[in-house]
């Protein structure tokens, strides 16, 4: 290893003390600094890709950190895919649209605002039908990360990851979990329970026009609930080490 100096001697010095001189830092931001600071962090021909650091290479901290990923990913799916997953959490709960406001209050002034709930409550049922989606596309994200992608997430805020994947993931999420979330509506019952509730609506004297984009709607704020979670997801992953789930997190956390 004729390309390896006193930087690469000096950093896996620092990767053993690692768990004592950064235990406060997160293991995310820590391998980040110690790419900048060995130089081991540019994939050049002096200092090749494979190269081992405190026994871990590269590609084992970059495979590391696409699990902690994937991981993330799949438990912020769980959780919002659960019933009540959007319906019971104030962070994230589905109102109806500010459209539709008026609507409800002209039907609760009569008696039938319960009809209203019941339509919030389709909404919200309809976003946890449709999160599912959003697994493979995270993990088509993940997979597609390259070195550099990598490296700026670890360097990066402790939303760096959350932000990549609202760049690669938000247009083809959003396209892919259109007629998703259309027929989650309809197997809700939220459709017809608009209609139902327009329909009531109408019928009273001198009430002005009004009209939702329901699909827009729940689409819209159900992505904006994906991503909350996984930042928040994100920074505890970066706070902490993540449950050692697979072989890999195993042998990257295990330092």
């Amino acid at each position: 290893m004729k390309y390896i100096n006193w930087k690469t001697s000096l950093f896996t010095a620092a990767v053993l003390l690692w768990p004592v001189a950064q235990a406060s830092a997160g293991w995310m931001d820590q391998v980040g600094g110690l790419l900048n600071d060995s130089g081991l962090g540019k994939t050049t021909a002096s200092v090749p890709a494979s190269a081992s650091i405190g026994g871990l290479s590269q590609s084992d901290m970059i495979a590391g950190l696409k699990d902690a990923l994937r991981v993330g990913s799949e438990t912020v799916v769980g959780q919002l895919s659960q019933s009540d997953g959007f319906n019971r959490d104030p962070a994230i709960h589905i109102p109806l649209p500010d459209s539709l406001q008026q609507v409800k209050s002209a039907l609760s002034a009569v008696g039938m605002g319960a009809m209203m709930d019941d339509l919030e409550l389709r909404l919200n049922r309809a976003a946890e039908t449709a999160t599912p989606k959003a697994k493979r596309i995270f993990a088509d994200s993940i997979q597609s990360m390259n070195f550099d992608d990598a490296k700026r997430i670890l360097n990066g805020p402790n939303d760096a990851a959350t932000q990549y994947f609202k760049a690669k993931m938000s247009n083809p999420l959003a396209k892919e979990m259109r007629p998703i979330v259309s027929n989650a509506l309809n197997q809700a019952g939220a459709i017809q329970a608009y209609d139902n509730v327009m329909g009531k609506y109408q019928a009273l004297p001198f009430v002005p026009n009004a009209k939702a984009n329901l699909t827009q709607h729940v689409l819209d704020l159900g992505l904006s609930g994906i991503f909350l979670y996984m930042a928040k997801e994100e920074a505890a992953i970066r706070k902490n080490p993540l449950k050692r789930t697979t072989d890999i997190l195993q042998k990257v956390f295990a330092r």
